[in-house]
């Protein structure tokens, strides 16, 4: 490999390895050991985009593939694509719900990779599809794990990814409302308060939403999507995900004033995480 190329990718490794241990380089600190590239896992956190099987929440346009183009009749092969941004596992800007806030285009890079720690509540979604998670179960949480971190994205593993592509993933109930599982409005809030969540970090989800299901004034929604803040939601393979020490990076298209993006989501585990 060419010097110039070496000096390149060690000085990438560095920044790496700065960012996933959470410090900021500083001449007055010994440097960060470098994280080699190649050490790093992922995991893949998105259902794959098919019609046949995309549950699209209520009220949503139509998810649909269409061949426009194929090797025999024209060289070469291509789909047109119809769907919401919000369609099929995605991630969320805070101008989806808050007028005046960063949309898709706004977003810095940073803002769409950050640590996150996984919280199982599948036994409580299981006996309760309705479950709003509470305070006391972030902090019996964290006194098993520790605190979570600033700036980070906090998923909630409710095992509806095993739900995906049937009638049991939205659950519609007779009269039309939603049953999923959530966050409880005073546990967002706790999250947002104590600088769990802070400018850049979120929420992460299984379902169709970080709201309870039966909550139609999406007010966990409304608090978690300001500031820098997002929102992943129909995440898939959350087994694969560690409880703590992962990063998840959000990619998709950036479309102008976009409300997020539909997306293929990555768990980034370092060495010795998994």
């Amino acid at each position: 490999m060419p010097m110039r190329r070496r000096v390149l990718a060690a000085g990438l490794a560095g920044v790496f390895g700065a960012a996933l241990s959470g410090r900021t380089a500083q001449a007055a600190q010994p440097a960060t050991p470098p994280v080699r590239l190649d050490q790093l896992n992922l995991v893949n956190l998105s259902h794959v985009n098919d019609p046949a099987t995309t549950n699209v929440f209520p009220g949503d346009p139509a998810f649909t593939l269409e061949t426009i183009a194929t090797i025999p009749d024209d060289g070469y092969y291509l789909q047109f694509v119809r769907e919401g941004e919000h369609t099929g596992t995605h991630w969320g800007a805070p101008g989806h719900f808050n007028t005046g806030q960063p949309l898709a285009d706004d977003m810095d890079p940073a803002d769409l990779f950050r640590p996150a720690v996984k919280i199982d509540v599948r036994a409580k979604a299981a006996a309760n599809p309705d479950y709003g998670v509470t305070i006391d179960d972030l902090k019996a949480w964290e006194k098993r794990h520790g605190r979570i971190p600033d700036e980070a994205v906090v998923v909630l593993w409710t095992g509806w990814d095993a739900k995906w592509g049937t009638p049991a993933y939205p659950n519609t109930g007779a009269d039309g409302v939603l049953h999923q599982p959530g966050f409880s409005i005073p546990a967002v809030k706790w999250l947002i308060d104590t600088g769990r969540l802070g400018r850049r970090g979120g929420t992460g989800t299984d379902t169709f939403s970080p709201d309870v299901g039966t909550d139609e004034t999406y007010t966990v929604s409304k608090l978690v999507y300001q500031r820098h803040r997002i929102s992943l939601e129909i995440l898939a393979n959350l087994k694969a995900l560690p409880t703590t020490g992962a990063w998840v990076l959000a990619g998709g298209p950036i479309n102008r004033k976009g409300a997020g993006s539909t997306a293929t989501i990555f768990g980034v585990l370092p060495p010795g995480v998994g």
